[in-house]
């Protein structure tokens, strides 16, 4: 048994925990704390018992809070500006995905002699980066345990930043933070979370049993809780067990990458701007049928932690029947007609899944051309 796990160096998983920001900054020698995030969590006031919390300790600290969904190269460059103006010596992402990718980069490039192109790609950053704090507000991504930053990098085009160095130093869940998110960023999210799991646990390449233990718990927490999660926001406990799943299924990821739903998921964002939780979840179920023929033993592993095999379906037609179950449970879309799709521009779809080689090695089975066009087709 041969292989190498990473992740974040401290996890605090404790609701509430907010309120300890200041100072856990300060514990971590910051002095000018940049905090990266988007103008939704300014508005609903999420942001303002961090900002309470630092000002008790008198931080100084400045806030970056235009990035956007998806974040496009110029909204790195303007929070790396910031950064550099202010001489900030920390960052905190404070949000989604989004918000932490953007803070992992700015940590990354404040004071290095590379640019943004020049760490595009796998083991590419160099030297150290500036303390980072990761505070998610959806549980989903996972990016607060991960060490990948991915960029919009053209009208439709995305690329990774993949380094150990982008794993940040905290990670601080504290689910009071989600307890005001909409129905459909919870379901959106948590299925996000759940195709983590899952494609971590059938990872062609650096599958590992550490990720394994830790897909299997992410999916059993996030299966048994999305559905209250989703209809009853208020519910702590549920909000808890999705963060806490959401980064378990994150830790997997990171170690045992992640493959054909997200290389079929991100060209349906490029294009047609749906988001990257919700995109995972049109796809999902019809990726799943085609992994079947390879991936049938390992999906009737996750099967069982999904209680979802009986004598009447197999393991594999279970897994499949439990996820699509729970899509339906919390009412997400399941068709791409319903975002605008033409039929005619599935080619076009098919065609960019196909740039997606660091995702598509990882897939259990070899995708071609005709099989993601096929796809594409069943999810219309």
């Amino acid at each position: 048994m041969e292989f190498t796990f990473s992740t974040t160096q401290q996890i605090i998983c404790e609701a509430g925990a907010c309120v300890r920001l200041g100072q856990i900054c300060q514990d971590l020698g910051i002095s000018h704390l940049l905090i990266v995030t988007d103008p939704g969590i300014v508005q609903l006031g999420l942001l303002d018992v961090a900002l309470s919390s630092l000002d008790a300790q008198n931080m100084s600290y400045s806030v970056y809070s235009d990035v956007v969904a998806d974040p496009p190269e110029s909204k790195i460059e303007e929070a790396l500006a910031l950064a550099n103006e202010n001489a900030v010596d920390g960052v905190m992402g404070f949000g989604g995905g989004s918000s932490m990718d953007v803070a992992k980069l700015v940590a990354l490039l404040v004071n290095s002699e590379q640019t943004l192109s020049d760490v595009y790609g796998v083991g590419n950053a160099k030297g150290k980066r500036l303390p980072l704090v990761q505070v998610p507000t959806t549980a989903g991504t996972g990016s607060e345990v991960t060490p990948v930053a991915i960029v919009t990098t053209g009208e439709t085009t995305k690329q990774g930043v993949v380094s150990p160095i982008l794993l940040p130093d905290i990670a601080l869940l504290d689910a009071n933070l989600t307890l005001g998110l909409p129905a459909s960023v919870t379901a959106a999210t948590g299925i996000d979370a759940m195709v983590h799991a899952i494609e971590a646990y059938t990872s062609k390449n650096k599958k590992n049993p550490y990720s394994d233990m830790l897909a299997k718990e992410a999916l059993s927490r996030l299966s048994k809780h999305i559905v209250t999660a989703t209809l009853d926001g208020g519910n702590v406990l549920a909000r808890s067990e999705m963060l806490y799943g959401a980064m378990l299924a994150g830790q997997a990821f990171a170690n045992a990458p992640v493959a054909a739903v997200h290389a079929l998921a991100y060209p349906l964002g490029g294009h047609f701007h749906i988001s990257h939780g919700l995109s995972n979840s049109l796809v999902l179920p019809h990726v799943l049928r085609f992994n079947c023929e390879s991936a049938s033993v390992l999906y009737d592993e996750l099967a069982v932690v999904l209680q979802a095999s009986s004598d009447s379906v197999s393991g594999s037609e279970g897994l499949i029947e439990a996820m699509d179950t729970l899509i339906k449970q919390v009412n997400l879309p399941t068709q791409l007609r319903e975002f605008g799709v033409k039929e005619e521009q599935l080619p076009m779809l098919a065609k960019d899944a196909m740039l997606q080689e660091r995702l598509l090695m990882n897939n259990p089975k070899e995708m071609t051309y005709d099989d993601a066009l096929a796809i594409y087709q069943a999810a219309f």
